[in-house]
């Protein structure tokens, strides 16, 4: 048995703690780092590849268990764990663009870091824990790595930073930021806000970096007592290189600068593989396509450090703050519900938005639990291969398409309106035609663009902008808008979205061993003056949001009580399904009473609607109403009045004269005209007698020995029984603004008006 070595700490109330040499111990090394009751398995293997690929192969796993969080499967047929979550896919994102660029350049071995969860204690994020036992493991590994690094969260309430705050507390706070750096550096943002303005967010980063310090020095004094010796790395190629590049560099510069600035035919991937393809071609007998290609890229990144360092302009001629020339248009599509094209530059995206009933929310399950999504954004680029210029086999979105889709959403979510504001599904597809870089900053305007298209009435409209680096040892230059050359051949990719008021999301990563605060906040300074730039943009295109599209359901808000609930939905949803079987409308119902009723078929949205204010309307003694006969007794008929409310015409009260039996005057399915004559105890009596015919001696309370249905009430009541089974309640972690109670209880807001055939229904009822 290895050495148990074991360190921990109090960090913000709560314990860290960090073991090795009891788990996973034919791994290179493994970490069990926990924080609280969050517990996570952190391994490194590595091994040397036959040959040189040409990159760092470095592959990040984040693996969910549902079994971390006390939980089976809600799906009926598949119980064990398959293709990772988005959610898990995000978080092996982040760990991996923290973690990458502190390995040697030099270094090529594969190596491959597993996050597996063990246990998620509901208050203690795991995504931090993964990082800190991703850093651990590489620290103690004999992979040669440039950290420790370590992360924090920082929220933000009434304007002060929280440090570390609990899952629970997140849901109240305005700003969700982490931060991943080294002692000195920064080397990973990532935030989602509710427009928090420059200032705020900077100052968090700042404030994140010096509480990283001491989990750091924990990590480095784990590593001095389990730590292993780190592997050697080899310079011999690296020395090829050397000897050649002068002659490969004299004979390609020309060629390289020609596409570089190229301004008909913008440079992009498979501009450079186009070239490295003939050198490799002409150096087949002396030089390896990976040497070849390590030698070119070296060669165009010198290129283009020398244009914006030294001669202090960029290969498209820009100024080192110039927004690439943006066209838009909205409404391109005619059946869709909101439809919007952006392009910045040679970057192209088309964001389609599609409005739907509440119940079409999206149900998330993972090791917390379900939740409901009601804002969704996704973004296809790995299936538009057309979008480079390449031709490709499709496949599922890959692990950058549902990245970019949630920075997306991120920028986007604090701008939805709440649901009792508007309650529609929404969700918005983000289709890249072209691609030269900032393709997620693009579908952030082109979303915005596409929503208000689509009548959403957003908060504000968001922008988004992607900036770029380029430095050496004196100076450095931040770039707006970068292109898809200052990407590969830069040294930042920091993404920014915000509206006038402020920050939404952040996304950025380095391929340095860390950013000074210098930089991100001139980063920052340049982000914002290019977004309020591109919003005025957006602004002169759609100031507001528009009508509605006539081919958007239609969706009706009513309130009831919640006692009530259970009369709506009647004996196993007797009542809820025959209103919607009736009408075809859709009829989600909220535990505060709040009932959505919604469909393409407004017509029978306006039935659906009256069905259902019948159905708790007030009845008075003297109102006339029609009705069905539901069922025929000695003493009379029950008419229903409402759905699921009945009143007793007694025989005496049916016709002027002498009624013998009920059936002699009204058959079942008859629809009779009444007049209410007592409404008492629930109960409610009727007459089928007007003007001269009537008889006052005879009316008053309804006479009978077999009593009303469902127990004489005159309410088909369903009960709880009645409320349960029709679906699990609505998801536990979106917020949504609270419901105005003071309304009238048959309050209503129209959403647009429209046309189609689908009648919206699905023959049941949907909680």
């Amino acid at each position: 048995m290895s050495k148990v070595v074991v360190k921990e700490m109090d960090l913000n109330g709560r314990k860290l703690k960090l073991e090795t040499g009891k788990l996973a111990l034919q791994a290179n090394s493994s970490v069990v780092a926990s924080w609280g009751e969050t517990v996570i398995l952190a391994t490194v293997a590595t091994q040397p590849l036959e040959e040189d690929i040409g990159y760092f192969p470095l592959s990040v796993e984040y693996v969910e268990k549902h079994y971390a969080g006390g939980r089976i499967s809600s799906s009926r047929f598949i119980k064990r764990e398959t293709k990772p979550t988005d959610e898990a896919v995000l978080t092996g994102r982040l760990i991996d663009r923290s973690i990458r660029p502190l390995f040697p350049k030099e270094f090529k071995d594969e190596v491959q870091v597993i996050l597996t969860v063990l246990s998620v204690d509901q208050d203690n994020d795991p995504d931090i824990v993964g990082l800190i036992g991703a850093s651990a493991a590489l620290s103690i590994s004999s992979v040669p790595w440039g950290g420790p690094i370590a992360a924090i969260r920082i929220g933000e309430r009434d304007g002060n930073l929280v440090i570390d705050p609990t899952m629970e507390e997140m849901e109240h706070l305005n700003m969700d930021l982490v931060v991943a750096s080294t002692k000195d550096k920064v080397v990973m943002i990532e935030a989602q806000a509710n427009q928090i303005s420059d200032g705020v967010v900077l100052e968090g980063i700042k404030k994140a970096h010096t509480h990283v310090k001491e989990i750091i020095d924990l990590i480095e004094e784990f590593a001095k007592e389990a730590g292993q010796e780190k592997q050697t790395i080899s310079h011999l190629e690296e020395e090829i290189e050397e000897a050649l590049i002068v002659e490969v560099t004299k004979l390609t510069k020309e060629r390289i600068e020609k596409a570089l600035f190229d301004t008909e035919h913008p440079w992009h991937e498979a501009t450079g593989d186009l070239i490295k393809r003939e050198l490799a071609i002409q150096y087949a007998e002396t030089l390896t396509p990976t040497i070849i290609a390590g030698i070119f890229d070296k060669v165009a990144k010198e290129i283009v450090h020398e244009t914006v360092l030294k001669k202090d302009k960029r290969v498209d001629g820009r100024n080192m703050d110039e927004i690439r020339p943006i066209n838009m248009e909205v409404g391109v599509l005619p059946r869709t519900h909101g439809s919007a094209l952006f392009q910045r530059g040679d970057t192209q995206i088309l964001s389609v938005a599609t409005l739907g009933a509440p119940s079409l929310q999206q149900t998330l399950e993972g090791m917390e639990g379900e939740r409901q999504k009601r804002f969704m954004h996704h973004y296809n680029m790995s299936i538009n291969p057309f979008s480079v210029g390449e031709v490709k086999r499709l496949g599922p979105p890959n692990r950058r398409d549902i990245g970019h889709g949630a920075l997306v959403e991120k920028s986007l979510s604090a701008v939805i309106p709440s649901e009792d504001k508007f309650p529609y599904a929404i969700r918005v597809v983000s289709e890249v035609l072209a691609a030269n870089a900032s393709t997620s900053m693009a579908a952030v305007c082109g979303t915005t663009l596409a929503l208000l298209n689509g009548g959403v009435p957003l908060v504000e409209p968001v922008a988004g902008i992607a900036l770029g680096l380029f430095s050496d040892d004196k100076k450095f230059q931040v770039v707006t808008d970068m292109r898809a050359v200052e990407d590969f051949y830069g040294e930042m990719d920091f993404k920014v979205a915000g509206t006038k008021g402020g920050i939404t999301a952040i996304q950025m990563d380095t391929k340095l061993a860390g950013l000074s605060f210098e930089i991100i906040e001139q980063a920052l300074k340049m982000g914002k003056e290019a977004r309020l730039t591109i919003l005025e943009q957006m602004n002169k295109v759609i100031p507001a949001a528009g009508p509605l599209s006539p081919h958007a359901p239609r969706v009706e808000i009513l309130h009831i009580k919640p006692e009530e609930i259970g009369l709506l939905i009647g004996p196993g949803g007797k009542n809820i399904n025959g209103i919607i079987s009736k009408t075809g409308a859709q009829i989600d119902i909220e535990d505060d009473g709040t009932v959505m009723i919604s469909g393409t078929n407004f017509e029978g949205v306006d039935k659906a609607i009256e069905a259902v204010e019948g159905m708790f309307k007030s009845v008075n003694v003297g109102d006339i109403l029609e009705g069905k006969v539901v069922r025929l007794a000695p003493f009379g008929a029950f008419v229903e009045i409402a759905p699921g409310k009945d009143g007793l015409v007694h025989i005496s009260q049916m016709a002027p004269g002498h009624v013998e039996r009920a059936e002699d005057i009204v058959s079942e399915g008859q629809v009779v005209k009444v007049r209410v004559t007592d409404v008492s105890d629930g109960k409610v009596g009727l007459s089928m007698l007007f003007g001269e015919d009537i008889k006052p001696e005879s009316e008053g309370r309804p006479r009978s020995s077999g009593g009303y249905r469902n127990g004489g009430s005159g309410y088909s009541r369903g009960g709880e029984a009645g409320r349960r089974p029709f679906g699990p309640r609505r998801g536990f972690s979106e917020r949504r603004g609270p419901f105005d109670r003071t309304r009238a209880r048959f309050e209503r807001k129209p959403f647009g008006r429209g046309g189609g055939r689908d009648r919206g229904g699905r023959g049941g009822f949907n909680r």
